[in-house]
């Protein structure tokens, strides 16, 4: 079914609602904004897409020249981050980053805005001033410029909502000397393990399964006050997560008792695909290189026969991590396609032996990166091995492929635990990871009565997110309450 435009009624350039959207400047922050920005569109809304410069760069060494030149109503524009020149094959320190957005982007975000309305005023109606914002909930110096153009402002969390109850929980945990530790030795004391099932709307949760900021000692840590600052800042503005109410409800009832309005438009791949194919089809946002030989390769397997193994965007593991997941693929002798950036290893190139190659040369394939909706969705792909990005677990999800998870860094714990004790939609691999137990553990994903439950669940919940992005849905619904309450508010 197509996806209804009614909301706004078609109309010139110059009477449309224009957002703007601030995207934090990593890989699935810019996926997941991507997905919402051309939903508005679809929706009747002009957009602008605001990106760093360091990504802009990014996107167009890996898209070409003319990835950026979008369409007369989808503008991309970019801001300076702050940070020096860098390698642009490879994700910016974190820390670093959220750091120097914080304290240097106010100016240049609102010297954009103003740019944009004197365009506008000069366009001959070719272009709407700018009449609402979205920024990512990380990027809260758009807040302060929003405020003084006496522009709405919604915020956009791309992670998982019980990773947001998570953050939120943390100042809990510091009131009550849970966290920061004392010394490195509560990582492996045992004190992980303590149950934490007390906070509200948290189901079956440790303090190893909280956002992995917390495992600090520093009191000052970069991070875990980051984002507890920025979760807590976004307490008095509409807050919009991708996700859908069945999925998330006692931690959804649990938000809503202390945001002033939050939307459930999820999953966005299912409301995505309702638009009908144009132009828009050709912007993407993937800062690597796509490999497009893995989807033929892919026509020749058999169906649900291939396992996909993808780290994301972020995810760096040491040499002898590589080699056990390598060996652990290897000794299954289950056929996969495995994505490996150029700076997944730590510290050097990705190296794999001879023998590896020889080994799974008839079953492997490698590739820097891809489609990965486009894969997900293929006959071929039997399972999922990830590191629960909330991107990846929501395609897996909206493909209805089951998933074996690693977890490494920032949400990807607290997805984890829930997708194996309260969604059943993956199983988990130690952090310490062994050969034996991923080729025990690939093997029960894709023939094990263990995968053929998890792929009967994912499915299950597969169906019911389709039923909520369906016109009438509840996701499909909360979008259009979203455009009426929040970005038409004048």
């Amino acid at each position: 079914m197509e996806f209804e435009s009614n909301i706004i009624a078609d109309a010139a350039s110059n009477s449309k609602p224009h957002v703007v959207m601030t995207p934090c400047p990593l890989q699935g922050h810019l996926n997941s904004f991507l997905k919402l920005a051309k939903l508005l569109h679809s929706r009747g809304f002009f957009v602008t897409f605001v990106n760093t410069d360091f990504n802009h760069a990014r996107l167009l060494n890996s898209r070409g020249p003319h990835a950026l030149h979008g369409l007369p109503d989808f503008r991309f524009e970019s801001i300076p981050d702050g940070l020096p020149p860098s390698d642009i094959n490879a994700t910016q320190d974190i820390a670093s980053l959220c750091q120097s957005t914080r304290n240097n982007c106010l100016l240049p975000f609102k010297n954009l805005l103003e740019r944009l309305n004197h365009n506008a005023s000069k366009s001959n109606g070719a272009v709407p001033p700018v009449t609402c914002l979205i920024s990512d909930v990380v990027m809260s110096f758009t807040i302060q410029a929003a405020q003084q153009l006496c522009l709405p402002i919604a915020l956009y969390w791309p992670a998982s909502a019980v990773s947001f109850l998570a953050v939120w929980h943390c100042r809990t945990l510091l009131h009550k000397g849970l966290i920061p530790f004392k010394d490195e030795s509560c990582l492996t004391n045992g004190c992980l393990d303590t149950q934490l099932d007390w906070l509200p709307g948290m189901k079956n949760i440790r303090l190893k399964d909280f956002p992995s900021f917390v495992r600090t000692t520093d009191p000052n840590d970069l991070m875990l006050n980051f984002v507890m600052s920025e979760v807590e800042t976004s307490q008095a503005f509409p807050v919009i997560f991708n996700t859908f109410y069945e999925l998330d409800t006692d931690v959804l009832n649990t938000l809503s008792s202390f945001l002033p309005s939050l939307y459930t438009i999820g999953p966005l791949p299912l409301l995505l695909n309702q638009i009908p194919h144009s132009h828009l089809d050709s912007i993407a946002s993937n800062l690597w290189k796509e490999d497009t030989q893995c989807l033929k390769w892919l026509q020749s397997k058999k169906p649900k026969s291939v396992v996909y193994v993808n780290f994301g965007s972020i995810t760096v593991m040491s040499p002898q991590q590589l080699y056990e997941f390598a060996w652990g693929l290897a000794n299954s002798k289950k056929t996969f396609l495995w994505i490996i950036r150029p700076d997944l290893v730590n510290g050097g190139s990705v190296i794999l032996s001879p023998e590896f190659h020889n080994e799974t040369k008839d079953r492997g394939f490698i590739a820097s990166w891809c489609a990965q909706e486009e894969v997900l969705n293929h006959p071929s792909i039997g399972g999922f091995l990830t590191h629960c990005g909330w991107n990846s677990m929501t395609e897996s999800l909206c493909a209805g492929v089951p998933m074996a998870c690693w977890p490494f860094f920032a949400d990807q714990q607290t997805n984890c635990r829930y997708a194996y004790t309260e969604w059943g939609i993956g199983i988990e691999i130690d952090n310490d990871v062994k050969r034996e137990d991923v080729e025990k553990l690939v093997i029960q994903l894709m023939e094990g009565e263990k995968g053929k439950k998890i792929r009967q669940r994912v499915l299950e919940w597969k169906r019911i997110a389709e039923e909520d992005t369906k016109p009438g849905g509840s996701s499909y619904m909360n979008l259009d309450k979203l455009i009426k309450e929040v970005l038409l508010k004048s």
